[in-house]
């Protein structure tokens, strides 16, 4: 079951040109699997984006814990909008290819993935994103992601 509004933690954005958080905001609320499964943006600034995810039976695996193409999807979803701060304002991005690690077992009460831009260049951006399971205060590393992403045409009317 998705977390309310309520229970979701406040999103936090410095740094932005004038107009970018709505335009990440936006964009994110037309994702429809991150819709789907109740993730959040968390944090957002220039080159960084966090993403949380509540734990759920729609979001398992048969052990019990996240499932792993959950695990990818968002944070291939975090580095992307990590990514889309550092562009103009109308500008989109898709990704091109990414590698996950995944270090332990995800499992835990909440996902956070936290995408920051290692190098931005003029067509490709690449990322790196930390996953981790928050569990009664702890935060255990469960993924690593490393991404190449592109830059695409303008958002779509």
């Amino acid at each position: 079951m998705a977390a309310s509004k309520a229970e979701r933690p406040a999103m936090a954005e410095e740094g932005l040109p004038a107009g970018k958080a709505a335009e990440v905001r936006a964009s994110f609320a037309r994702q429809g699997l991150m819709c789907a499964i109740g993730a959040a943006i968390t944090e957002l600034g220039p080159g960084r984006c966090a993403l949380e995810l509540p734990f759920s039976e729609g979001v398992s695996q048969q052990h019990g814990f996240f499932h792993g193409g959950i695990v990818g999807a968002l944070a291939d979803t975090a580095g992307g909008y990590a990514a889309l701060t550092l562009l103009p304002v109308g500008s989109e991005v898709l990704t091109l290819e990414y590698k996950i690690n995944f270090l332990r077992p995800a499992a835990g009460r909440r996902l956070l993935a936290e995408g920051a831009v290692l190098r931005a260049g003029r067509s490709v951006l690449v990322t790196r994103v930390d996953v981790f399971v928050l569990e009664e205060g702890q935060r255990h590393a469960c993924a690593a992601l490393q991404q190449s992403i592109m830059r695409a045409g303008a958002a779509p009317g």
